[in-house]
């Protein structure tokens, strides 16, 4: 019997103080192929310990260096995996077992969100944190769009879900968090001057902040996990709106919005 080749891909900028805390946790693929988008850092020392194939160059746009990884990907099934996230011992032994038999298309791997070492399990959402994504696919059936900053997803394929957990350490406190709004916000302005698509008033954008921390606050439970409930609900919904107002300054720094 010949069994399906797993390669694991890891995108990573900079991210040489937590790469081999990632790449520990892959040994269960066949291969490891690792990005590194310019890198400045130590990464590539730290990728050394490790038998990975290493691709390096530029890639502004986050769709455009996935893709990059997954072509030099030569396995039957990729994981993706970022450099922050951890994948359990439970995650690799299911991903081993199901792609043994199953169909081409994708999984959506389950994810627990940390911050420093507390797992916040709810009120995760509006572009702040998800709770399961599409990780695990066969080559093709997983297309990035260009967007800078949480690109479109084109899936092919039956959707099915594994049950062991990605490990995201997605903040380590508060003050990571807010830089992690300052990145999002200039890559999402970046993204609206590129598409020309930003000409919502500002009344449905204030109405799209609201939404956003109701479904994070409520519906999502974030008032079950205290403060950082809180937070994650407020930073969900100051996204789209300091995203409009940094596309709007830029675009007119002397004209007042109506």
């Amino acid at each position: 019997m010949t069994f399906p080749r797993l390669s694991a891909l890891v995108v990573a900028k900079n991210e040489g103080h937590q790469l081999n805390a990632c790449l520990e946790t892959l040994s269960f693929a066949d291969e490891i192929v690792v990005v590194l988008d310019r890198c400045t850092d130590d990464s590539k020392i730290v990728i050394a310990n490790f038998e990975a194939k290493i691709l390096e160059g530029s890639w502004p746009l986050e769709g455009e260096r996935r893709h990059a990884g997954i072509d030099a990907c030569t396995g039957d099934w990729i994981l993706e995996v970022d450099a922050d996230e951890r994948a359990s011992v439970e995650l690799g032994k299911e991903i081993r077992d199901v792609i043994i038999d199953s169909s081409p298309g994708y999984f959506l791997v389950p994810i627990h969100n940390y911050i420093g070492n507390k797992l916040v399990r709810r009120g995760w959402g509006g572009s702040w944190g998800v709770l399961s994504t599409p990780r695990l696919f066969t080559p093709g059936s997983k297309i990035w769009g260009n967007q800078r900053i949480h690109p479109s997803l084109t899936l092919t394929g039956p959707k099915r879900r594994l049950k062991a957990p990605l490990l995201h350490f997605i903040d380590k406190d508060l003050s990571d968090m807010i830089l992690r709004l300052q990145r999002y916000t200039d890559a999402k302005a970046a993204d609206m001057r590129d598409s020309g698509k930003s000409q919502t008033f500002f009344a449905n954008v204030i109405r799209r902040s609201v939404s956003r921390f109701f479904k994070c606050w409520v519906m999502r439970q974030g008032w079950r996990e205290g403060y950082w409930g809180f937070i994650i609900a407020l930073m969900a919904a100051l996204y789209p709106l300091i995203s409009h107002l940094k596309y709007k300054l830029d675009q007119h720094p002397d004209k007042k919005e109506g």
